[in-house]
């Protein structure tokens, strides 16, 4: 009986387990990079434990900062906002292998409406 009970309670064990994969630990820290199109300039953003995604793009043409805000699902899809109110969009994916990230972006403040591509990379945790 001891013996049916502990194969039982293993094999639970092992089902109840997840794997790595199916969790956000691997894109929690800070990512970083370029984006382009009719504007150019950087960007940055820090991705929390609970998938919460908070940074800045930075315009090289009009100096200016704008808020990006939103959330990474656990596959590593990005969806956020451009602005505050939302002026925009900032979409895309994030790897966990490469850890490489890119997708692409629209701001519609100033006028007209401005859009382009992104891409980056993980910085650090």
């Amino acid at each position: 009986m001891k013996k049916i009970f502990l194969l039982l309670l293993t094999a639970f064990l092992f089902i109840g387990c997840s794997k790595d994969e199916d969790t956000i630990y691997d894109f929690i820290g800070t990512w970083a990079g370029t984006y382009e199109g009719t504007e150019k300039g950087s960007w940055n953003i820090v991705v929390a434990t609970d998938g919460k995604v908070t940074g800045t793009m930075h315009s090289d043409q009009s100096t200016e900062n704008y808020s990006i805000s939103g959330q990474l699902s656990e596959s590593g899809e990005l969806t956020a906002t451009v602005g505050m109110p939302q002026d925009g969009e900032f979409r895309g994916t994030l790897t966990r292998e490469d850890k490489k990230a890119n997708g692409s972006w629209t701001n519609s403040v100033p006028t007209p409406t401005r859009s382009g591509t992104w891409k980056g990379e993980k910085t650090s945790k």
